[in-house]
């Protein structure tokens, strides 16, 4: 019997999004299987990583599997490459390849026993190591199917049918098939990555070639919630096209405390309860646009007139963005953006309204005073409202957000839409649009007002997310399916 667990190594993205349900997805497979340990490597990206740091200590202070779960934040590059390159995330990833690699050795030499990579949809350069190992590696992909379905579609069109997808798909007017879903799609929801020439564009289809090497992908999502998106997964497999697909999720990460890196957001958060345990229940229309979301001063004015008028209660997680200085970065964590509220309105609305910076999302969306959520859907942030069945109104922002609002709405009937189409523009700071204050409030009204059918779809989805993950639900066996498959390859 050999003494040691086998060892998988993660190496997620470094930012929020992609980190939190990476461990995650560590700790469930921990969980279900005493013959498996994880080394995680945080690979060190100067933006903000703070934030990253604070996250990682607190899951390391109360690590419920110290022998099993290890994390290693690799040092910081000695030189950057630019930040404002377009090239800039496979340079910094290429970058990373020799610590990676001298880990990896060293562990080995200490006789841990590593059977397989599991990479972030974004590390995939990585794979170069697990080659030269002779390693098994897998693909996270912490989005949904559909996301995954419209990649490898467009690196199929790219590669086999000589189509640039930077110009053929640039047109808003353009609609068009994806696997998976039922409804044509438009090209006002194609994410902006995809229409970058310089970077953006080719990142993805090479990633997407990366996907079809690899050993398997496990994707962030169960079968009931997108069933023929899945499905179309499936059957690329049996064609061969793609490896073995393992829909594990629902994967979120249920516990606040791990991300509340200050006291001052804990007190903040025992204050924003506070607030929401006075409030009727489900009377208070949740609005927070994630860890990137912010809106310039034009678009904060029109969502305060849209919320007054709407009538409804509403706590808004109002996060001030980022000097206006053409560069990348994050909204502030604590500072609030209440200057660019009309004159009177927090008078007007102190009675039924609360402005926060930082939003404790999850201990949020569980309160049993929430009835809705204005969201950007990210991927992460629809999965935890479904699985609290929170009904949401569709205002996507950046990444692949504009396909899950459409599916929401479109495919699955599970939400309204404010809008579909908004895309943020981060080197001038603004929408691609004004999303009005009559729009805003009449999303706001309808999803306050859902109707009986919509409720009740949400409901079953947070139903059936949560037997997906219980032994002999279908994301427990996928996971089930994934540990064997890793495993075989322990010799």
């Amino acid at each position: 019997m050999k003494s040691n667990p086998a060892e998988v190594v993660l190496i997620p993205t470094p930012g929020m999004g992609h980190l939190l349900s990476a461990v995650e997805l560590a700790k469930l497979i921990i969980r279900h299987e005493q013959r498996i340990s994880f080394l995680i490597l945080i690979l060190n990206v100067p933006l903000n990583f703070s934030i990253v740091n604070n996250y990682i200590n607190s899951v390391s202070r109360n690590n419920p599997y110290p022998t099993r779960l290890t994390f290693v934040v690799l040092p910081p590059l000695s030189h950057l490459p630019d930040p404002t390159s377009p090239n800039f995330l496979t340079s910094f990833i290429d970058l990373h390849k020799p610590l990676v690699k001298q880990i990896i050795k060293n562990r080995a030499e200490a006789e841990a026993r590593p059977v397989g990579f599991i990479f972030d949809m974004l590390c995939t350069p990585m794979m170069d190591i697990a080659t030269e190992f002779n390693i098994p590696w897998y693909i996270f992909f912490p989005s949904g199917a559909s996301f995954l379905n419209l990649m490898l579609q467009f690196q199929s069109l790219a590669d086999f049918h000589g189509i640039d997808i930077a110009t053929e798909f640039s047109n808003p007017d353009i609609t068009f098939d994806i696997p998976g879903f039922t409804n044509q799609v438009t090209g006002k929801i194609v994410p902006r990555i995809f229409l970058e020439k310089e970077g953006g564009s080719s990142m993805m289809i090479d990633r997407a070639r990366h996907f079809r090497r690899s050993n398997g992908i496990l994707v962030n999502s169960y079968v009931e919630l997108q069933q023929f998106g899945i499905q179309a997964l499936f059957d690329q497999v049996t064609k061969h096209s793609i490896p073995a697909v393992f829909p594990v999720g629902p994967i979120i990460e249920l516990d606040d405390e791990s991300r509340s890196g200050s006291q001052s957001q804990k007190n903040n958060e025992e204050s924003i309860i506070g607030w929401l345990d006075e409030q009727p229940l489900s009377s208070v229309v949740f609005l927070c646009f994630g860890s990137m979301g912010s809106f310039d001063r034009d678009q904060v004015n029109e969502i305060a007139k849209g919320l007054e008028n709407s009538g409804h209660r509403f706590l808004w997680s109002l996060r001030k963005p980022p000097p206006g200085d053409g560069k990348y970065g994050l909204p502030s964590e604590d500072e609030t953006f209440v200057d660019a509220l009309p004159e009177g309105f927090l008078d007007r609305t102190s009675s039924r309204g609360s402005i926060i910076g930082w939003a404790p999302q999850v201990s949020i969306l569980a309160h049993s005073a929430i009835g809705g959520f204005v969201s950007h859907c990210g991927w992460n942030s629809i999965l935890e409202s479904l699985w609290f069945g929170v009904p949401i109104a569709t205002w996507p922002c950046y990444a692949e957000q504009q396909l899950n609002a459409f599916e929401l709405v479109k495919e699955l009937e599970l939400a309204v839409g404010i809008r579909i189409d908004y895309k943020y523009e981060w080197k001038i700071k603004k929408g691609n649009f004004l999303v009005t204050a009559k729009e805003i409030e009449i999303g706001v009204k309808k999803l306050m007002n859902l109707d009986e059918t919509t409720k009740t779809r949400v409901k079953q989805m947070r139903d059936e997310g949560r037997k997906a993950l219980h032994n002999g639900g279908s994301s427990h066996k996928w996971l089930r399916c994934f540990i064997e498959h890793v495993l075989s390859h322990d010799n």
